[in-house]
C-alpha cells in the first residue's frame, strides 16, 4: 500500500514527459498564437476548423524537434461582420496572436483588412471573394483562385464553342458584381459581346426569375451561351425556371464560374434534371494519396469532402514552418516577422504542386472545367494559363449564328470624334451634382457637376465628341425616351437613380455612388462626465433648486414651534431644513408634520416634483437611450425627400440645412449621394445615422445592346479602385459656394446650439408648474403670519392681563 500511494504521488508531482515533445531547450516550446475566425454553424467554418487541426496534428507529429508550436483559437462569427470585427480585435489585443485565419464574405474581408493593417497582423481568407479594394492591404492574405487566369479560360471556351456572344446573369449584390468585372473586361478584350444582362437578389421569386428569362432570351438564339454568376441556391432556382421555359434542350449552353462551383456541392437544393448541358470551371485540386487520406479523414469529421481541407492544410503547414523560422531567426538576432517568412516560403501542398504566395495572394491558377450529366459530373477539360489540356467536344450540336449587336468605337488614327449625344435632367437644383448652362456665343449648351465630370472622365479613352442636351421631364420619361428615339440621343447623364423598370428600357452602367439611402440628423456634441444635466436648461435647474430650498424653509418656519423634528440648534435646524427640501426628489422625506399648511403644501409640491422627474426621465431616454431611426416606411419618405430636393430652389442644399438648424425638420430621409453633399458642407454639423442598401445608387443610361454601357462600366470600375472616383466626389461634394451654402464656425455651432437647446425643457415651458407652487408657499407664508400675528396679540393680551391683575407688579 505504501509503495502505491508513492507511485501515486510520484505521477501527480511529476508531469509525463511526452515523446517528441522534448526538444535541446529540455522540453520548453515557444506557444505561437493563431486565430479562427470563422462562422462555426457553417458547413465552410467546420472544415476551416477540423482542417486545420487536423492538419497541425500531422505536421508536428513528423516534425516533432520544432521549438514553436502553432496553436489555434477559434471563435464564432456566426456569419456576423461586426461579431467577427470583434472577435479579432478581441484576440488581437488580448490573446496577442500573431495571424489570423478567416474573413468568409467581403464585408467581413474588408473589416478585417482595416484591422490587419493597423495592428499590422496577417489576415488570411480562403473563403472570402477576391477584390481589387483588398490590394491595397499589405497584410490581407487571400488564397483564392486566378481570377485573370479564369477569364481566360472562360473566353477561350466560348471561342471553341464558336460562340461571340453571351448573356449574364448573375447576383445583385455588391461581392458578386466586384467579381464579375475582370471577366466583363476579358469579353470586352476578346471580342465577345454582351447581349443581354439579368440580375436577381435572394429574395427573388420563381415568378420574377421567369419574367427576367423571357426578357434576356427574347433577342437571342437558342444557341446562346448563358454566363452565370451567382450563389448556389440562385443556381438552383435559376436552372430549375430555365428548364420550365426549355432553355436546357439542345441549343444554349449554361457556364457556370468558379465562385458558383466553388459551393456546388454545398448544397442539396440543386435540380439534377436540370443540370443538363450546364458547364462550370473550379480551382483544380490534383488528387494524390496524401490528399485522398487527409479529405477522408474530414469526411469522417463532417460527413461531406470539400477541396478548402486542402487548401486549409496548406495554409496550416506554411503558418506552423514560418513560426519555425521565425524562431530561428529570432534567435541568431535577425529581425523578422511572420508575413515577411511566410513571403518567402514555398510549400509544396498535399497535391504536390507548389504553394507561394504571390503579392498579397495564394493564387490557384489551374481549373478544371467539369460537364454535368445527370446526377453525376466528368471533367471534360482542365485550363491552365492559357491552353487546354485534355481536351474534349463539349457539344454534339454546332451552336446557331447569333445577332452581334456591337457598339464600334472608332480608332484614334486621325479621323474625327464621333458625336455622342448625351440627354441631361435640366430640372435638377443641386448645381454640385450637375448643371446646364447656354453658351450665348456659340448656342451649344455646356453641363458641370459630379455627374458631368464621372462621365466625362469615364468616356475619355473612347474618342468621342459630347453634345449635352437638355431634358425636362421625368426621369422614368426619359428612360422610354431614350429607348424610342435611338436616332435622335445615344446617352443619358446626372443623378438618375438604378431601377428595375428603367433597365427594361436601357443599360445602365456600374453605379459611380454610394447605393441606398440614409438618415441625416444634426451632430450630438461630444457627451461628457455631466450630461445628466442636459435634459433641463440652466433656468430651470436654478428654479428646481431655488423651490427645494424654499419648501424646506417655509416648512420649517410652519413646523419649528410646534414639531420637535423641527427643533434643535441652529445647525441642526439648517441641515433638517435642507434635507427636507431636497428629500421631496424622491419622495424620500420622512418627518411628521403637525400643521395642515405645511401638509398642504408638501402636497402640492410633491405634485410639481413628480412632473419634473418624468420630464427629465422621458427627455433623458428620448435625447440619449434611443440613437438610431429604422427606416420604416421608407419608399414614401425617400420619393418625397427626392422631389423637393430635386425640384426646390436652387438652394436644396441650405434649405435642408436651415430646416434642420431651425428645428423644422428632425431628419433627412434621401438617396446617400444627396446627403454626402449636405455632409461636405457641413461636416460638423451633421451626421448619417443610418444607412439601408434599398436604392442601387447613379448610373448612366445607354442604348439597349451599347457595348458603351459595359465600357464605361469598366472605367467606373478603374475610377473605383485607384481612388479617382473619391476625389472627383471630395472635390464636388465640399466645394463650398458662398452664394448658395454659408459655412463657417458660427452656423455650424449655432446648429449645435440649437439642437441641444431644443431638446432641452427650459424654464418658460414649465413655469406653470412653478407659478402653482409659488402660490402654494405665498398662502401658507400668509398663513403663518396671519397665525404668528395672532399667537403674538393673544401673548399680548394675556402679559397685560397679567400686569394687571398682579398687584405686586402695580405697586
Amino acid at each position: 500500500m505504501e509503495i502505491l500511494i508513492s507511485l501515486l504521488v510520484c505521477l501527480l508531482l511529476f508531469p509525463t514527459i511526452k515523446p517528441g515533445v522534448a526538444d535541446q531547450n529540455d522540453g520548453v516550446t515557444v506557444d505561437v498564437r493563431v486565430g479562427l475566425v470563422v462562422d462555426l454553424g457553417s458547413t465552410e467554418g467546420n472544415i476551416l476548423e477540423t482542417s486545420f487541426a487536423l492538419a497541425l496534428s500531422d505536421f508536428y507529429r513528423i516534425n516533432n524537434e520544432y521549438q514553436t508550436r502553432v496553436s489555434v483559437l477559434a471563435r464564432d462569427s456566426q456569419g456576423d461582420p461586426l461579431l467577427a470585427y470583434s472577435a479579432v480585435t478581441n484576440l488581437i489585443k488580448n490573446a496577442k496572436v500573431e495571424a489570423i485565419i478567416g474573413a468568409q464574405s467581403l464585408q467581413e474581408a474588408k473589416l478585417l483588412a482595416v484591422v490587419s493593417k493597423k495592428a499590422k497582423v496577417p489576415v488570411i481568407s480562403l473563403l472570402a471573394p477576391d477584390s481589387l479594394s483588398l490590394n491595397r492591404y499589405d497584410h490581407f492574405i487571400q488564397t483564392t483562385h486566378d481570377q485573370t487566369s479564369e477569364a481566360k479560360g472562360i473566353t477561350s471556351l466560348i471561342h471553341d464553342l464558336n460562340r461571340t456572344s453571351v448573356v449574364v446573369i448573375y447576383e445583385d449584390a455588391d461581392d458578386w458584381r466586384e467579381s464579375l468585372q475582370t471577366l466583363v473586361e476579358h469579353f470586352q478584350d476578346e471580342r465577345i459581346s454582351i447581349d443581354g444582362t439579368a440580375s436577381f437578389s435572394g429574395s427573388s421569386g420563381e415568378n420574377h426569375m421567369m419574367n427576367q428569362l423571357r426578357k434576356v432570351t427574347y433577342k437571342v438564339s437558342r444557341g446562346a451561351v448563358f454566363v452565370v454568376h451567382m450563389s448556389e441556391n440562385l443556381v438552383s432556382s435559376l436552372l430549375q425556371c430555365a428548364e420550365k421555359l426549355g432553355l436546357m434542350e439542345q441549343g444554349p449552353v449554361w457556364l457556370l464560374t468558379t465562385r458558383s462551383m466553388n459551393h456546388f456541392h454545398f448544397s442539396s437544393h440543386f435540380a439534377t434534371r436540370s443540370m443538363q448541358r450546364v458547364i462550370g470551371f473550379r480551382p483544380y485540386v490534383p488528387v494524390s494519396s496524401e490528399t485522398m487520406d487527409f479529405t477522408s479523414r474530414v469526411t469522417n469529421a463532417l460527413m461531406e469532402t470539400k477541396r478548402y481541407s486542402v487548401w486549409a492544410h496548406g495554409v496550416a503547414c506554411i503558418l506552423a514552418t514560418a513560426a519555425e523560422k521565425m524562431s530561428l531567426k529570432k534567435s541568431e538576432n535577425v529581425s523578422s516577422n511572420l508575413l515577411e517568412t511566410m513571403r518567402q516560403i514555398s510549400y509544396k501542398g498535399l497535391s504536390h504542386c507548389d504553394i507561394q504566395m504571390v503579392g498579397n495572394k495564394y493564387l490557384l491558377g489551374t481549373f478544371e472545367i467539369v460537364d454535368m450529366v445527370g446526377t453525376m459530373e466528368r471533367r471534360i477539360g482542365l485550363w491552365s494559363c492559357d491552353k487546354f489540356c485534355e481536351r474534349r467536344d463539349v457539344m454534339a450540336s454546332s451552336p446557331n449564328d447569333l445577332e452581334i449587336q456591337r457598339h464600334r468605337l472608332l480608332e484614334e488614327n486621325g479621323e474625327h470624334k464621333k458625336l455622342l449625344r448625351v440627354l441631361v435632367p435640366a430640372g435638377n437644383k443641386v448645381p454640385n451634382l450637375m448643371s446646364m448652362r447656354l453658351d450665348t456665343e456659340t448656342g451649344l449648351y455646356t453641363a458641370s457637376g459630379f455627374c458631368i465630370e464621372v462621365f466625362k472622365t469615364c468616356i475619355a479613352p473612347f474618342n468621342y465628341q459630347l453634345e449635352f442636351i437638355p431634358y425636362n421631364g421625368s426621369y422614368n420619361n426619359l428612360a422610354y425616351l431614350l429607348s424610342t428615339q435611338s436616332d435622335k440621343y445615344d446617352a443619358a447623364v446626372g443623378d438618375i437613380t438604378i431601377t428595375s423598370n428603367r433597365s427594361l428600357y436601357v443599360d445602365f452602367t456600374l453605379p459611380f455612388t454610394d447605393i441606398g439611402i440614409g438618415i441625416l440628423t444634426v451632430k450630438k456634441r461630444s457627451q461628457g462626465m455631466w450630461t445628466f444635466f442636459d435634459p433641463f436648461d440652466r433656468s430651470l435647474w436654478l428654479a428646481s433648486g431655488a423651490f427645494f430650498i424654499l419648501t424646506g424653509v417655509v416648512v420649517w418656519l410652519v413646523e419649528r414651534s410646534v414639531n420637535p423634528e423641527f427643533q434643535g440648534s441652529w445647525g441642526q435646524q439648517l441641515c433638517i431644513m435642507l434635507w427636507f427640501g431636497f428629500s421631496t426628489i424622491v419622495f424620500a422625506q420622512r418627518e411628521k408634520l403637525e400643521k395642515m399648511s405645511s401638509r398642504f403644501l408638501v402636497i402640492v409640491w410633491l405634485f410639481v416634483v413628480l412632473i419634473l422627474t418624468s420630464s427629465y426621465s422621458a427627455n433623458l431616454t428620448s435625447t440619449k437611450t434611443i440613437s438610431r431611426i429604422q427606416l420604416n416606411h421608407q419608399a414614401v419618405f425617400t420619393s418625397t425627400t427626392l422631389n423637393n430636393m430635386k425640384l426646390g430652389s436652387i438652394n436644396a442644399v441650405e434649405a435642408y440645412a436651415q430646416g434642420l438648424r431651425d428645428g423644422t425638420l428632425s431628419h433627412v430621409i434621401n438617396e446617400i449621394p444627396y446627403l454626402n453633399l449636405l455632409l461636405g458642407y457641413y461636416p460638423d454639423a451633421f451626421v448619417m445615422t443610418d444607412r439601408e442598401t434599398s436604392t442601387n445608387g447613379f448610373g448612366f443610361m445607354f442604348q439597349k445592346g451599347s457595348g458603351l454601357a459595359t465600357n464605361v462600366s469598366r472605367e467606373i470600375a478603374k475610377l473605383r479602385s485607384l481612388g479617382t472616383l473619391k476625389d472627383i466626389e471630395q472635390r464636388w461634394f465640399q466645394k463650398l459656394d458662398s452664394l448658395n451654402v454659408r459655412s463657417n464656425a458660427d452656423d455650424v455651432a449655432s446648429l449645435n446650439d440649437v439642437d441641444e437647446s431644443s431638446n432641452r425643457f427650459s424654464f418658460r415651458e414649465l413655469r406653470g408648474l412653478f407659478i402653482i407652487a409659488g402660490v402654494a408657499h405665498a398662502l401658507v407664508i400668509a398663513l403663518h403670519l396671519v397665525h404668528i400675528r395672532q399667537e403674538i396679540l393673544i401673548k399680548l393680551q394675556s402679559f397685560y392681563l397679567l400686569v394687571k391683575n398682579d398687584s405686586s407688579f402695580t405697586r
